[in-house]
């Protein structure tokens, strides 16, 4: 039997459903005590100068979910909504940055758009 070959698609699309389901189910589970960078802060007394931010009312501000109540669901859905919003970022950049290939070059120049998008 032979291995079919793996896309780059079904690659990207593997990834993108394991760290989905990761965050979302590891986020629920996750520890409400601070993490290490949290404790020291406020071991010595740094936290005491820190101030509100803008987004400190934010939808998904503290790592859960405005508006759902269950701690560990509120949690997991912040993590699948970040996932999704880096996700969608970084594919977006990488579509925007990629080289050109020469086939799509000269149809873009035959068509009198300029490799830049203009």
């Amino acid at each position: 039997m032979t291995a079919r070959p793996r896309t780059a698609r079904a690659v990207a699309i593997g990834l993108l459903v394991a760290a989905v389901l990761m965050a979302g189910l590891l986020s629920y589970f996750a520890s409400s005590a601070p993490d290490g960078l949290e404790k020291v802060a406020g071991d010595k007394g740094i936290s005491d100068a820190a101030r509100p931010h803008a987004s400190e009312d934010g939808p998904l501000a503290h790592y859960r979910t405005k508006g759902v109540d269950d701690r560990g669901l509120s949690g997991g859905v912040a993590g699948v909504l970040g996932v999704v919003a880096v996700g969608a970022a970084g594919t977006g950049l990488f579509l925007l940055l990629r080289p050109r290939r020469p086939v799509e070059a000269a149809a873009d120049a035959a068509a009198g758009r300029h490799a830049d998008g203009r």
